[in-house]
């Protein structure tokens, strides 16, 4: 199965590195994927940073990669946004770089009259912000996440991330976002089966977590590979109702069954 794989989609955090170091591994599979002639692309549900911001930390770390070789479930978000609504005015629960990829795209971030309110991992999340978001949601905003991650990989241990904040912010309004844009939605492997020219049959998503990233395998219908690097354990993997079609203790071992 794995030789017929053209195209891996990799997850970031707790697959391909953790904070600012490589997980071990990593390097080893992308010269092996360049030497069989397969491609990949990244694809991170952590909406705290752009494209080019990723792109930028990867080559910090030694990686060089092209512009295009990171999505993001933020660019996800607003491209999706673009083709059905138009130009929007958002209410942004996001970081300044997340601001910066919506006013990229057209959307105007608008704090009195918004259409929308959107959720990202905002890591500068206050207080104030929190209850100006569920007042506009008691009103019956269209609310968007970019993706459902509870939690962030760290080398200090999970951390809050946007799953987290929409649990809090469901306790206050009982709502629930409207759409969630990032992984497990399979919008992203649609939008990345059109960016690179790669039937859903011949590409492989290949994360830490079950309820993300093999779940999006599920749902989009492609081959999902698990990485023991990240937040899933082998108690975690052994309770799962989804399952993984291959499991691997880091992307090394992966870079020996591809070859």
């Amino acid at each position: 199965m794995l030789d017929k794989i053209e195209l891996f989609i990799l997850d970031m955090d707790g697959t391909f590195y953790l904070d600012d170091s490589l997980l071990p591994g990593s390097l080893e599979f992308l010269e092996t994927l360049k030497e069989k002639n397969k491609r990949f692309v990244f694809f991170t549900n952590n909406s705290s940073l752009g494209a080019q911001d990723y792109v930028r930390k990867l080559r910090n770390m030694g990686v060089n990669v092209p512009n295009d070789a990171v999505v993001t479930s933020g660019e996800i978000t607003v491209e999706y946004m673009l083709k059905r609504f138009g130009k929007c005015r958002i209410f942004l629960l996001g970081t300044p770089q997340l601001k910066k990829v919506f006013e990229a795209y057209g959307h105007v971030i608008d704090e009195e009259n918004p259409d929308f309110v959107v959720l990202g991992f905002d890591k500068t999340l206050t207080y104030e912000r929190l209850k100006k978001a569920c007042i506009l949601l008691r009103k019956g905003k269209f609310y968007i996440a970019t993706h459902p991650d509870i939690n962030c990989p760290s080398k200090e241990g999970p951390v809050p991330d946007a799953g987290s904040i929409m649990a809090a912010i469901e306790a206050s309004t009982g709502r629930k976002p409207d759409l969630i844009a990032g992984k497990p939605n399979p919008l992203v492997v649609d939008v990345i089966s059109e960016k690179f020219g790669v039937p859903k049959e011949r590409m492989a998503m290949v994360g830490d977590r079950l309820y993300t990233d093999v779940k999006l395998g599920k749902n989009a219908g492609i081959v999902s590979i698990l990485v023991l690097t990240g937040e899933t354990t082998p108690e975690d993997l052994e309770r799962a109702e989804t399952k993984p079609d291959f499991v691997f203790k880091n992307l090394g071992e992966l870079a020996k069954a591809v070859q």
